[in-house]
């Protein structure tokens, strides 16, 4: 199809939403602002766990970038759409009350017209009525954080597109931090010392007939065999940031033995499971609700297509950990896995082998 099917689609999708600014005034005026430096995941930005003074606005740029990106050791590869050239897109983090003002810009030479819809806003189909960029265009939104908790993000210019761009890639998370910080059950704060974000992704590469995968030249070339892909719910692959083994080898999650780690885990399309092989989650917002108190000590934990969860571990044993979805299949045969290597003193309280493999007696 050509561009302007897409631009007039997106088109179409804002004036079916709405555009018209209400009466009511923004509060936002005179508030201090800081603009945050966005990072690749897994990594986080900078940020405070505890809010300090007064609201903020936070200012974001988001930047689409429609790339082909290699998802396996064998070299197959996608028509990626991307926030900021990474999947998942990065993840924003501010303070409940915080006002986010996200600047969205298309470049001239995309191929297709794009919008945003963040889970954490409200109105105008979570921003996705407001921000429809066409190629060579650029739109800023702002909106008050108003829920704390991870929530996703992805594009959804309408129609199959929304499935379509979501599960080529443009999709993230933002992360509302309460403004006195996480807190367990019984109300006393909890911090990290550091913290991971991992967005889990389904992509559906068309097969060529011979056992192999095709490759195509742009996102609107490829999309005609995607669609008949995806009508199977049967994804090629399912990953962890954007291609099998992009968290694992020289690539690992790191740790040492007594610090707490922050897992972010978004799946904007499908269910996932995420577990620690040889860890648990201390506290776990399955949810991603931080108003509602962690559940404990779980095995594995649910995050349901759509939405993100946080989990809080702390490492008690050196060595390496697999975090993983324990859809095994997902996890084993199609990529959705990752490593963390754990520095540390060995602790034989919690584990040891009294004898090592050897004949029956």
């Amino acid at each position: 199809m050509k561009r302007a099917f897409y631009v007039g689609l997106i088109l179409a999708l804002a004036m079916a939403t709405g555009t018209a600014q209400a009466d009511k005034p923004s509060k936002a005026k005179g508030l201090e602002r800081v603009k945050q430096e966005l990072v690749t995941p897994p990594m986080l930005p900078k940020h405070e766990q505890t809010a300090k003074g007064k609201p903020k606005i936070v200012e974001v740029r988001l930047v689409v970038d429609e790339r082909e990106l290699v998802v396996d050791p064998q070299g197959n590869a996608v028509q990626a759409m991307t926030f900021n050239g990474s999947v998942p897109g990065p993840l924003i983090v501010v303070h409940e009350g915080d006002y986010v003002e996200l600047t969205m810009v298309n470049p001239k030479d995309s191929v297709m017209a794009h919008n945003i819809d963040l889970h954490a806003v409200t109105g105008a189909l979570g921003g996705g009525g407001l921000t429809s960029v066409s190629p060579g265009t650029q739109v800023t939104i702002r909106f008050k954080a108003t829920k704390s908790g991870v929530f996703v993000y992805h594009c959804a210019p309408g129609g199959p597109m929304i499935p379509y761009h979501v599960v080529a890639g443009m999709n993230g998370a933002i992360m509302v931090l309460p403004r006195d910080g996480l807190k367990d059950q019984n109300g006393k704060p909890l911090r990290y010392d550091k913290g991971y974000y991992i967005g889990e992704q389904d992509f559906y590469i068309p097969t060529d007939g011979k056992g192999g995968y095709k490759r195509y030249d742009s996102p609107a070339a490829a999309m005609t065999d995607t669609l008949e892909v995806m009508k199977t719910n049967e994804p090629s692959h399912v990953v962890f940031n954007g291609s099998v083994g992009a968290l694992t080898g020289e690539n690992s999650l790191t740790a040492k033995v007594g610090e707490t780690v922050l897992f972010v885990h978004s799946q904007a399309n499908r269910d996932t499971r995420p577990h620690l092989i040889g860890g648990h989650g201390d506290y776990v917002w399955q949810s991603g609700s931080f108003d509602d108190p962690p559940q404990t000590n779980l095995e594995t934990w649910f995050i349901a297509g759509g939405s993100a969860g946080a989990a809080l571990y702390t490492f008690e044993q050196p060595g390496l950990y697999v975090y993983l979805n324990h859809n095994l299949i997902d996890a084993i045969l199609k990529g959705a896995a990752a490593h963390v290597k754990v520095e540390g003193e060995w602790n034989n309280d919690l584990l040891e082998q009294i004898k090592a493999p050897g004949p029956i007696e």
